[in-house]
């Protein structure tokens, strides 16, 4: 069966259309900063840390300039000895690795789960040696890695659990005793990223950490600071990542529809779930039932990875925009070949790769947009 092509035309993302109901507000945030002038540090920055730490239930939260930043602060806080080892999924993106290489840690890749994409903890405690200093959980998609079983592992081998959330922000998981914890605060740090394509997005870049330890989120604050405690006195050797005063102020303008576009992209989640229902060869995203899902992404598996790059190059012929995140394993892109992996070592991530595909997932997506996207994926089939 062919379909025609949508038009106009489905975007990936469509920044223009989610920023354009919040217009007078953006503009107005923009306008206050312009006669304030205060570009660096200035009140927007504050007003956002204490809105945002109040949305994920009142964790400390440190501003900084990016995701990738966000890590390493993180990783800095630690005070790892150089070549201690950092566990990572292998199923990721780059960023969850460079971080801990800048800084003259070993990251190690662990296999990951082939549903939720998560790390594996069985994996984790397998890879746990005399050398390991921390785990990094990656939540990825828009749903939390197994916090509660990776918190347990962290706690019994006296490891730090670091949260990449760049993808997750807003996302939950219940614990086995019935604990609701926000992703990105569960850890020693949590991090995200303010990149554009985020739930939660900057115009531009920008990034920010969690913790409940009050001394570490002192500790951050300096390192993302030039390691100053008060001006001109740097006690630690830090970074220059601070967020642009402009971007934390179009941020409070975003947080207050953050809800509403979670709730509209759980929406049409749930109509690609019925759109895809019965197509043999086609896995819709699996849901770990004690974390919601913010859906970052929509990502289906097809059974048979030979028919994955077909299947995209007929959604585009119908105008269907499909990203792979990722085409490669982290152990297998070349700036990490150092690190000794061979193809094989990690089987799920390694599989993963070559088998998922994600499809629009935005807030604007219009319900007849949504419906031809269910018809031109079922149309393949």
């Amino acid at each position: 069966m062919s379909i025609p092509a949508f038009t106009p035309p489905i975007l990936m993302l469509d920044l223009a259309a989610q920023h354009a109901p919040l217009r007078a507000e953006l503009d107005a945030a923009l306008r206050q900063c312009l006669d304030e002038s205060a570009f660096i540090q200035g009140p927007a920055v504050a007003e956002f840390v204490q809105e945002l730490s109040q949305y994920l239930g009142g964790p400390h939260v440190v501003p900084c300039a990016n995701g990738t930043d966000a890590l390493q602060l993180a990783l800095m806080s630690l005070r790892l000895p150089q070549g201690s080892e950092v566990l990572v999924p292998a199923f990721t993106y780059v960023a969850t690795l460079e971080a801990a290489a800048l800084l003259g840690l070993v990251p190690v890749p662990v296999d990951v789960l082939p549903t939720t994409f998560g790390l594996d903890p069985h994996a984790v405690e397998a890879a746990i040696t005399p050398r390991t200093g921390a785990i990094v959980a990656v939540h990825l998609f828009g749903q939390c890695a197994d916090l509660e079983s990776l918190r347990r592992l962290a706690d019994h081998h006296n490891l730090a659990l670091i949260e990449d959330n760049a993808q997750s922000l807003g996302a939950t998981f219940t614990t086995s005793t019935g604990e609701t914890w926000a992703a990105g605060t569960v850890g020693e740090v949590g991090t995200t990223s303010f990149f554009p394509s985020k739930n939660l997005g900057a115009m531009g870049d920008g990034g920010a950490l969690f913790t409940h330890d009050s001394s570490r989120a002192e500790l951050l604050r300096q390192l993302a600071n030039h390691g100053q405690t008060r001006k001109y006195h740097h006690e630690h050797i830090g970074l220059n990542s601070r967020l642009d005063t402009l971007q934390a102020a179009l941020l409070r303008v975003k947080l207050r529809h953050l809800e509403q576009w979670t709730a509209a992209r759980q929406h049409i989640a749930a109509r690609y779930d019925a759109a895809f229902a019965g197509i043999a060869g086609l896995l819709v995203p699996a849901r770990d039932p004690r974390s919601t899902h913010v859906f970052h992404q929509y990502t289906v598996q097809l059974t048979d990875p030979t028919r994955r790059d077909v299947l995209q190059k007929h959604l585009a012929a119908l105008g269907v925009p499909s990203v792979v995140y990722y085409p490669l394993p982290v152990h297998r892109q070349p700036a990490y070949h150092y690190l000794g992996y061979q193809a094989g070592q990690f089987p799920v991530a390694e599989r993963l790769c070559q088998k998922v595909l994600s499809v629009p997932i935005h807030p604007t997506l219009a319900p007849e947009q949504v419906a031809f996207i269910g018809e031109a994926v079922r149309s393949f089939f």
